[in-house]
């Protein structure tokens, strides 16, 4: 996926407007995910995807060829942490419920979030990603929820990837807590694995 994704920037970079369509079709849905967990509303994340793929477009020329996605979804959080704080809201996911919507806009590739929770937990692990400060929940849904690995997180943040990985883990940890402080049952299951 990768080198189609690196194929089709090159060939927008030479004005095939069939390309652009194709990588905007492509990269949609993990954007609008992204945008819709930082803004909490489905319109505003829509607004927000228009807007990450009009930029996009317009900076397409400084993108230097390696790791399209992160620097794609780069972009989108900061155009989203610009918005919050124009509007100076809410901290991203605030309230988050998993049943309020669709969370996905039609997307060829396979949605991470689906295949993350099954249906049964998605509402309980929501509210106690409801609960994460700032920055644990930016880890969770960066590397859980979008499925990024750490060294795209590590570009995407600006960050070491050793950092990363240790911020990774500790929002684990305090997610499962979370999730056993909102239901106990579930303590026993919820265990937060070792970062690769």
């Amino acid at each position: 996926m990768t080198s189609d994704i690196g194929a089709l920037v090159e060939r927008c970079r030479q004005g095939d407007g069939l390309a652009w369509e194709r990588l905007v079709r492509r990269c949609q849905g993990r954007v609008y995910a992204l945008a819709y967990h930082y803004m909490g509303g489905v319109e505003e994340a829509r607004d927000l995807t228009q807007e990450v793929f009009v930029r996009v477009y317009q900076q397409l020329e400084t993108y230097h060829g390696e790791g399209f996605m992160a620097w794609l979804l780069r972009v989108t959080r900061n155009l989203c942490i610009d918005q919050i704080r124009r509007r100076k809201a809410r901290p991203p996911a605030e309230d988050l419920r998993a049943d309020d919507h669709e969370w996905t806009m039609p997307d060829t590739a396979p949605d991470p979030e689906q295949s993350w929770l099954s249906d049964a937990r998605k509402r309980l692990v929501y509210d106690a990603l409801g609960k994460l400060n700032g920055q644990n929940r930016e880890m969770i849904l960066l590397k859980e929820i979008q499925g990024l690995q750490l060294k795209e997180i590590a570009e995407i943040l600006g960050l070491p990837v050793d950092t990363v990985k240790s911020r990774s883990n500790r929002a684990r940890i305090e997610l499962a807590r979370q999730v056993t402080a909102l239901d106990p049952s579930y303590g026993a299951r919820v265990e937060p694995r070792r970062m690769t």
